[in-house]
């Protein structure tokens, strides 16, 4: 178990203080008891500035948690590696495929991991653990690996695909969410949440048997989900009674805005620069 966490958003869509610089994509920095672990890295175009900003030496992260294989996510990795990180990097062995997005006029756009990225990561193939499957970080630490899609509401977007003609679709088995045991329960980050957060919170609960899960944090991928998506999810997040959540990056402003109406106070910021001291 984690007995002091707090989580700083390094990279995120908007700056929450004056020198922060925002980007589209998430980086979050998890100070949990002794251990650094570093979660995604944005595009890459803010992270070690924000992160020199906010006095986080990124070298003494001892892992990179990447939450899939986008380059809103990955972006950073070549930055990451060329500043002198030197920890272990968890993903999904699909985050490694081409990704591309289905753009309304071609040629589509590719939107996998960088070039830069890859090859630094496999500059350092030694340290690149492969986590299909729930694997321990640290101990109190998780990351799930995929994650099941169990319900009928919460689909991919028909934009994702694996060649460059998008006749293939992704289905994005990559996705995969970090979980942390602290006393006040369990912590849920999510990169973009895209097996969904109700089917992220149900694997959880399958995972950690009669744990609560206190708090969720990250994207949710709701930005451009329909009314009755964002209702259904809403509604179905209310079962489990999360004393705090932050989302951020691709929740959306409609989908925000309807947790807080629901949530009140339990919504909290999760900004460039801000953070959230969880216990």
């Amino acid at each position: 178990m984690i007995h002091s966490l707090k989580i700083t958003a390094i990279v995120e869509n908007t700056a929450g203080t004056i020198d922060a610089a925002g980007e589209w994509g998430i980086a979050l920095w998890i100070e949990a008891d002794h251990h650094r672990i570093l979660y995604d890295t944005g595009q890459g175009h803010t992270l070690l500035h924000n992160a020199r900003l906010l006095g986080i030496d990124l070298t003494t992260a001892e892992a990179l948690v990447i939450s899939h294989g986008h380059a809103d996510h990955t972006g950073g990795i070549a930055a990451l590696i060329e500043a002198g990180f030197h920890g272990r990097m968890y993903m999904h062995p699909a985050a490694l495929n081409a990704k591309y997005r289905r753009e309304k006029t071609p040629p589509n756009r590719a939107n996998g991991i960088p070039l830069a990225s890859y090859r630094a990561m496999m500059s350092r193939r030694s340290e690149l653990i492969e986590s299909p499957a729930p694997t321990e970080i640290v101990p109190g630490m998780i990351v799930t690996g995929a994650i099941p899609r169990m319900n009928t509401f919460e689909d991919v977007p028909e934009s994702f695909f694996l060649d460059p003609e998008c006749t293939q679709p992704d289905q994005m088995i990559d996705d995969q969410a970090l979980l942390i045991e602290t006393p006040r329960g369990w912590t849920v980050i999510t990169g973009c949440g895209h097996a969904g957060l109700i089917n992220t919170l149900n694997y959880t609960r399958e995972r950690i048997g009669n744990g609560r899960i206190a708090c969720v944090m990250g994207g949710l991928h709701l930005f451009s989900a329909s009314a009755e998506r964002i209702n259904a999810t809403v509604e179905n997040l209310r079962a489990f009674d999360v004393e705090c959540i932050a989302p951020c990056h691709c929740t959306g402003f409609e989908a925000t805005g309807a947790l807080q109406r629901d949530l009140g106070n339990r919504v909290v910021s999760l900004r460039a620069g801000l953070s959230v001291q969880i216990c």
